[in-house]
């Protein structure tokens, strides 16, 4: 199965969910964080894990506010994505997805330590690359996990229920042989080194807090989400930082501090001299299991973040595909556990972990900043079971700390980890913007509200807007006269495109009012009323209709920002004389905006809307094929006759190239009329006939002519029918724009014949 409303079965119960952020926190940070930590810090490191886990806290509540708000696959990623749109979704998704196999790789190759101990294994040479004991290790254990979530949730969940109880067992039992021999004196002075490493050691450690968001990431696999989700994630901060605190206290207290500093296997060695050798065999079975644990619910987690990436069409859809015999995403885990196995080969333990620590910092911050967002814009449907406490604070510390302790970590990593932040934005840009559909509340925010907001933030808003959204028809509404045919052809347009209508008004303010002042007046009853109308006539069309008002001290030009601004594919306006209240000043403008269309243009010369019969000149090429377009759009919503017309030299070519041009152009059932002689009065007569005249523009500047009124065929003022001029959108090159363009000594390429200010091409130089 495939499609973007796959659902996944509720198997996770509030044991499994909990033992899912204690699992993976469990690992690195008590098995082996404490001796780097205790070198740096003395005893004092005890405070900089809590002081990691209560930054891990502030976001603990975000991210319980937003999952049960939002109850779906995809975690963290999921709730950035939704709030600040796609581009930070990219990033968000990339980095957390990186950031949980970076960290999955870190935790199987900790695990090949410790199995290391109990078996010895020799590397392996590769030739262009050396495998260590542990690397090897690692590889086979990640291979093992990865199957296991390979087969399903509920099988995950049960092992990581077993290994976490077990764990929690051998550390509880190990806690009180450590407080049994504890003296407090060995704990002076607490802070050997002085607090100033307090906050590096913090960026240290803190990799041991990455897995109470992931709990989120498979939410829509829990039972009763809104009861559960938060006392997992808040619960499994809580616990394990606790546990932090008091594990690394208790070691310190009974031994002396250099017997855990620089010691990757410190807690095994303290066991042994606690508890004796089966002391040492428990914590190393220990920490077989904090490290098995730790990866298991990464490797779960992460997939399901690959899954609501490909849900979003931020990667492929295909990733959604779920097995049909287990039910899980089993392409989204089986290319997950690819980067882990990757990661091991190719990576060492203090890379991967910091890495891992980074990406996840990143993503910390944005989720914080996203829950600000959803609370600030409301929307409708964020309905949260779960309200974070002592709001804006929580959130606004939690995105500033978050970020701010990045700085702490060696700068190489932090390259490594930016270079991933700018792969999702150019992945964004150059995929998946023209795949995605969904824009985010804040863009939609800015967008409702762009004739109040600065210039600068609908720009910037608008410069990274989704492109693979429904099909959007922009009509630009000045006079209430033609209103309603301009709405209607808007709507059968938008209508065969499943698409949407966005009426537009533009009210020009004199450059001599502010718009502040314009705004404050409020005298704009008729415009309110002209979009009133408009949305009620494209209602009745059946198709979504989206309306604003805009102040602004330019008339057409404003147009132009306003299709980049909403996203438009096509534009439909009016032409009549002041049809967009143009002034002199603009016709400079138009020629220079008129080069570069941001959307195709479609211009009106209303003469009534009838597309009864449609009369369609075409001598091929790019703004015809939008002509052809728009005539089967209006032949197949309103069931019209639709004639081709061409003007050539030889009648037996011309009728060639006009039944071939019909059939490419899904318009072989249309009436065929090949002419010879001047292309202006064959129009004319063929126009007589006609109750809607469409023609494309092969040469660009269409709107500057019509605003100057300075068209080349004279023609289409005088018909008697409507009009209905089509342009494409393109860009200037930098080359026309230093220079111009020479398309006036062109070669029509389907007819051969080189248009003259006499004879002009049939598509017109408009």
């Amino acid at each position: 199965m495939t499609g973007s409303d796959e659902e996944l079965a509720k198997d996770l119960g509030p044991l499994a969910a909990l033992t899912i952020g204690v699992g993976t926190m469990i690992g690195a940070g008590i098995f082996v964080l404490p001796g780097p930590a205790v070198a740096q810090l003395g005893p004092l490191a005890a405070l900089a894990f809590v002081i990691g886990g209560g930054l891990a806290l502030l976001t603990a509540l975000s991210a319980s506010e937003l999952g049960t708000a939002m109850p779906v696959s995809g975690g963290a990623y999921y709730y950035i994505n939704q709030g600040l749109g796609p581009l930070f979704g990219s990033i968000a998704g990339w980095g957390n997805w990186m950031g949980l196999a970076f960290a999955s790789s870190f935790y199987m190759y900790g695990f090949g330590e410790y199995v290391n101990q109990f078996v010895s294994v020799s590397g392996l040479s590769l030739g262009f690359i050396t495998l260590e004991p542990a690397q090897i290790i690692g590889l086979i254990g990640a291979a093992f996990f990865i199957a296991v979530n390979y087969v399903g949730a509920k099988e995950t969940g049960r092992l990581q229920n077993i290994i976490v109880i077990v764990l929690m067992g051998i550390l509880a039992v190990f806690t009180l042989f450590g407080l049994f021999n504890a003296d407090l004196e060995t704990l002076r002075p607490i802070d050997p080194f002085g607090w100033a490493p307090l906050l590096p050691v913090t960026g240290l450690v803190f990799v041991s807090f990455l897995g109470f968001v992931q709990i989120t990431s498979v939410a829509e696999e829990i039972q009763e989400p809104g009861k559960n989700l938060p006392r997992a994630v808040i619960g499994s901060v809580v616990i394990v930082t606790v546990m932090y605190a008091l594990i690394l206290l208790a070691v310190l207290a009974a031994v002396e501090t250099d017997v855990v500093a620089n010691n990757e296997t410190a807690v095994v060695d303290v066991a042994r001299m606690l508890i004796g050798p089966a002391g040492a065999v428990a914590l190393l079975l220990g920490g077989l299991l904090a490290t098995a644990s730790s990866a298991n619910a990464s490797i779960l987690a992460s997939s399901r973040i690959n899954f609501a990436m490909g849900r979003d069409k931020l990667i492929s859809p295909s990733i959604n595909e779920i097995h049909p015999r287990f039910a899980t995403p089993y392409r989204a885990i089986a290319i997950t556990g690819a980067f882990i196995l990757l990661f091991i080969a190719f990576g060492n333990l203090e890379m991967l972990a910091t890495a891992g620590s980074v990406l996840h910092l990143i993503v910390y911050s944005l989720l914080n900043v996203a829950l600000i967002i959803f609370r600030e814009v409301d929307p409708e449907s964020y309905d949260p079971d779960f309200e974070v406490p002592f709001y804006p604070i929580t959130p606004i510390l939690g995105a500033i700390l978050s970020f701010a302790l990045i700085a702490f970590i060696e700068p190489i990593v932090i390259l490594l980890s930016m270079a991933f932040v700018l792969f999702g934005v150019i992945w964004y840009l150059g995929y998946a913007r023209s795949e995605i559909e969904s824009s985010g509340v804040l863009a939609n925010y800015v967008l409702e509200r762009s004739e109040t907001l600065p210039d600068a933030a609908v720009s910037a808003t608008t410069s990274v807007q989704p492109e693979g959204g429904d099909y959007r028809v922009m009509v630009p509404l000045a006079n209430p006269a033609h209103e309603k045919h301009l709405i209607t052809l808007g709507s059968a347009i938008a209508d065969q495109h499943d698409g949407t209508v966005v009426a537009v008004n533009i009210e020009q303010v004199p450059d001599q009012t502010s718009l502040r002042a314009a705004r404050e007046q409020n005298e704009h009853e008729a415009a309110a009323h002209l979009l009133e109308q408009a949305q009620t006539d494209a209602e009745t069309y059946g198709v979504d209709v989206e309306t604003h008002a805009v102040l602004s001290h330019r008339g057409i030009e404003e147009v132009f920002d306003a299709a980049k601004r909403y996203g438009v594919d096509v534009c439909v306006m009016g032409w009549g004389p002041n049809s967009q209240r143009s002034s002199g000043r603009v016709e400079t403008t138009m020629d220079e905006l008129a080069q570069s269309l941001p959307c195709d243009f479609l211009v009106f010369r209303d003469r009534g809307f009838d597309p009864s019969r449609i009369l369609l000149p075409t001598a091929g090429g790019p703004d015809s094929d939008l002509a052809a377009a728009v005539a089967r759009s209006l032949r197949d919503q309103y069931d019209a006759t639709v004639t081709l017309l061409h003007v050539a030299e030889d009648r037996d070519r011309g009728t060639a190239f006009l039944e071939s041009w019909a059939d490419d152009h899904d318009l072989s059932d249309a009436k065929l009329s090949v002419e010879t002689g001047d292309v202006q009065t064959n129009i004319a007569e063929a126009a007589t006939d006609a109750t809607l005249l469409v023609i494309g523009a092969t040469e660009k500047g269409l709107l500057s002519r019509v605003v100057r009124g300075s068209l080349v065929l004279d023609v289409l003022e005088d018909v008697d029918c409507s009009v209905l001029l089509a342009e494409k959108r393109h860009e200037r090159s930098i080359r026309e724009r230093l220079f111009g363009t020479d398309s006036d000594t062109e070669t029509d390429s389907e007819t051969g014949v080189t248009p003259n200010p006499s004879t002009p091409d049939p598509e017109t130089e408009l």
